[in-house]
């Protein structure tokens, strides 16, 4: 399966923008002209609206689309409760929140057999999802394709970050291929299937990667304010599904996670059964890559914030429910300037995730598909190693390019599971990094 999922990934094309009002029919003639519900709708479709967002939002926050799909989604049997598995959801209160500086080795090697669905361990988060406000942050490692089973969230979108092995996302809109160093959504309530395009070429290997589950307002590209018009993440490198259907009447399990829970039913077709359908309430994927960085030409690094790709805004101004910012290929040239990112302490909270190579504040121990978390106020920054190398470097031009981190910054403490806290693969030792900073004060 994972060579067809590759070959398929490798033919798709999509559509271009970031909250457009797209459109797309798999066979022509399938979506409807100058209404959204007709009486009869073409080739014996059903139409459907899937609203992600309450229908009096305002325009520039309403998110809804409508399908055209062989079933109805209501034509379905009770689902039941399923085991939850690794997989946890706010209010965390298995533990209680901590202040200490924390780092996890990546996730262990998986079970034979295991999926993406299965494959998804929750380190942490907070807020509440039946209150739709917070996030969680989740783990997920893989070593097969989901088969004749779909996954959708209820309680929030998915932002999905390959480390390693590229995914295959069959969706209810079509068909999205993210691999390492690129990013995918699929927004809140959205079915899908996660196949591996890379499973067999590495038996030791299995997909591996980050998920940032977001509860509360869609991400949306941040303001420029100053920076002016272009900048960061451009609008039209966001890329869309173009439609695809399965037409096909072979039982399928539907997994529903609702209020933190997983609920399951079997239908006796798959869902995936859109053959059109047009909205801004869509899956999309982002090459990380193309994040057009601004940063300092005179001195001084600047502040996370510049290198914000999404932002889930809350009801104050300014202060995210959860951003996501990316640490891509860049310059570094500022004069009398100590360049890795500065000794701070943050009223906002931070997960930082590796994807390949090095990050320039940490020397050792922080590596690709591991994880660290900066608690609100928690004191973090260079370790010893990187500030001794920093403080002494030649300040000519400097090309960071050998490795891409990212960050999920949230407004509120995360507060890690109890299976986080008690993880073999935590770092136990993590504050060591910062021992050796010595007295170099003269009066």
């Amino acid at each position: 399966m994972s060579e067809q999922a590759r070959k398929t990934a490798e033919a798709l094309e999509y559509l271009t923008g970031f909250g457009n009002e797209h459109s797309s029919e798999a066979v022509p003639g399938a979506l409807p002209l100058g209404r959204n519900s007709p009486q009869r709708a073409p080739l014996g479709l059903y139409a459907e609206q899937l609203s992600g967002s309450a229908f009096t939002e305002p325009r520039t926050h309403n998110r809804r689309s409508w399908l055209y799909r062989i079933r109805p989604s209501a034509a379905h049997p009770p689902f039941i409760r399923i085991d939850n598995g690794a997989l946890r959801t706010a209010p965390f209160t298995e533990a209680a929140a901590d202040p200490n500086r924390l780092r996890w080795n990546p996730l262990p090697d998986p079970a034979p057999g295991t999926d993406f669905l299965a494959g998804l361990w929750t380190l942490g988060g907070n807020g509440d999802a039946a209150q739709r406000a917070g996030m969680a942050i989740h783990l997920y490692a893989a070593n097969a394709s989901m088969t004749d089973r779909v996954f959708s969230d209820s309680d929030g979108e998915l932002l999905i970050v390959p480390e390693r092995g590229g995914l295959l996302l069959r969706t209810e809109f079509g068909l999205l291929s993210v691999r390492p160093g690129e990013m995918a959504l699929v927004p809140r309530g959205v079915r899908f299937r996660v196949e591996l395009q890379d499973a067999g070429t590495d038996a030791a290997a299995p997909a591996r990667g980050y998920v940032c589950e977001n509860y509360g307002q869609p991400f949306e590209l941040p303001n420029l304010g100053p920076i002016g018009a272009n900048g960061l993440a451009a609008a039209r490198d966001f890329r869309a599904p173009v439609a695809a259907y399965e037409d096909s009447e072979r039982p399928t399990e539907v997994v529903n996670k609702f209020c933190g829970n997983l609920w399951s039913a079997t239908y006796d077709h798959s869902p995936l059964d859109v053959v059109a359908w047009h909205g801004t309430h869509v899956p999309y994927v982002y090459d990380l890559r193309r994040f057009n960085v601004l940063g300092s030409i005179s001195y001084d690094h600047p502040d996370p914030s510049i290198f914000t790709v999404l932002t889930s805004p809350s009801d104050t101004p300014g202060l995210a429910g959860v951003d996501f910012v990316v640490f891509a290929p860049r310059w570094l040239v500022g004069e009398d300037t100590f360049r890795p990112p500065y000794f701070h302490r943050n009223v906002m909270s931070e997960y930082m995730g590796l994807i390949e190579g090095a990050y320039d504040a940490k020397a050792e121990g922080f590596v690709p598909g591991g994880g660290s978390l900066h608690n609100m106020m928690s004191a973090h920054g260079p370790d010893r190693e990187t500030f001794d190398r920093a403080s002494a470097a030649e300040l000519k031009p400097q090309k960071i390019d050998d490795g891409l981190a990212f960050m999920f910054e949230t407004r509120w403490p995360i507060t890690a599971t109890a299976q986080a806290a008690g993880a073999d693969h935590l770092q136990r030792g993590y504050d060591d990094v910062w021992q050796g900073l010595q007295r170099h004060f003269r009066a």
